[in-house]
């Protein structure tokens, strides 16, 4: 079996593990899957039955033009970032262009720098289309950021996407403008190097500063991929919906690929999303607000234990702690499994000696986790 040839997403595997486990009888608290446990809102619902009179036939490879003019507006009203019709791409969901982008640039030898901890499927996206994942450790102490000179020291002619998720999966990292600023210098002079800007979790957030992101970063804009979707914020994660905004030529050429392998995703869910993006939006405040109280609730939980380190997530809605003395995280991940509990190891980010805990889950059950594991490591102590 080659490098390159594809594995289970090691998130979807503890996550299968919990499921088989629920289903034998066992209580175990799920903590492993980004996906929030709200309904889609009320006004998504109901274009979603009024579409179902439609005729849903196939749409344009690129979203329904419905669709691309209602992210255009929502980029442009939210995050004052201005795109054309012929820079947006649609895919089934935000991870499928991602795949769609490294399928449609990358050639063999080209290098992609993933800062690390960094989401389980980037490195596994770049081998699957003939690239080099060149990973970069970042440090809990300092936030797991990535900083100019982390940047510069991984950069080279070779270099053909620099990948910046914030709020990070599973850090909940996110970067003032200033932090981007200093990024952004480093990459004006590397000009064959793309940037993609996984904006995902933009919504989430638990900082007063503004949104900020390298697609704003005007000597980057041209070169600059932003990825967003309807899954995270609009709790629409079955619905497949996402989209890549950036220069017209990479957006025509992650098309061609999207043409070819699926041709689109779902006519119906893409209605689902312009109500989603045109709809009232207070709701995502409040939910934040949400995620907000149910990560204060874990943290206190969290830091009771002596054996965790773990710095407050500033946007997304996982934990990140570190487990002193362990080298084995994996091994750790099934014993908590076995005391009812499940996580994520940190390994499967590129950090070993972590665990991943996902929030977007009702407040006592999170709480009732986190228990657990600190119970579980006291007791091993």
């Amino acid at each position: 079996m080659s490098s390159n040839t594809p594995t289970l997403s090691p998130i979807l595997l503890m996550a299968r593990h919990a499921a088989a486990l629920r289903a034998e009888g066992h209580d175990v608290v799920d903590l492993t899957l980004g996906e929030p446990d709200f309904s889609p809102p009320a006004h998504v619902l109901a274009a979603t039955q009024s579409g179902l009179g439609q005729k849903l036939g196939y749409s344009p490879s690129n979203g329904i033009p419905e669709l691309r003019r209602a992210i255009q507006t929502n980029l442009l009203t939210k995050h004052h970032l201005s795109y054309d019709d012929d820079q947006i791409a649609v895919g089934c969901g935000a991870k499928q262009v991602i795949f769609n982008a490294f399928s449609a640039s990358l050639r063999p030898g080209d290098e992609v720098i993933i800062p690390a901890p960094y989401w389980a499927s980037y490195p596994d996206m770049v081998k699957m289309n003939g690239g080099t994942p060149v990973i970069v450790p970042t440090a809990l102490s300092n936030g797991f950021r990535l900083t100019p000179e982390m940047l510069l020291g991984a950069l080279n002619e070779r270099t053909r996407w620099v990948v910046l998720n914030a709020p990070g999966n599973p850090s909940g990292t996110l970067y003032s403008e200033d932090e981007l600023r200093g990024l952004a210098e480093v990459l004006e002079g590397f000009p064959q190097t793309f940037v993609l800007s996984d904006d995902i979790y933009s919504h989430i957030r638990y900082t007063p500063e503004a949104y900020a992101t390298l697609a704003a970063a005007p000597k980057l804009f041209e070169r600059t991929l932003l990825i967003d979707g309807v899954s995270k914020a609009y709790a629409m994660t079955g619905w497949r919906v996402g989209w890549g905004c950036g220069p017209a030529n990479l957006i025509s050429a992650i098309t061609s690929v999207q043409s070819q392998n699926c041709t689109q995703t779902s006519t119906l869910s893409q209605l689902a999303a312009i109500a989603a993006l045109s709809g009232p939006q207070e709701f995502l405040e409040e939910r934040a607000a949400i995620y907000r109280q149910r990560r204060d609730a874990a943290l206190e939980v969290l830091r009771g234990s002596q054996a965790l380190e773990v710095v407050e997530p500033e946007g997304a809605f996982y934990l990140f702690p570190k487990v002193s003395g362990v080298i084995n995280d994996a091994k750790l991940a099934l014993l908590l499994l076995e005391a009812g509990v499940a996580t994520v190891p940190g390994s499967a980010f590129g950090m070993p000696g972590y665990l991943r805990l996902s929030f977007a889950t009702d407040e006592a059950l999170l709480v009732e986790g986190c228990r657990r594991l600190v119970a579980s490591l006291e007791g091993a102590a």
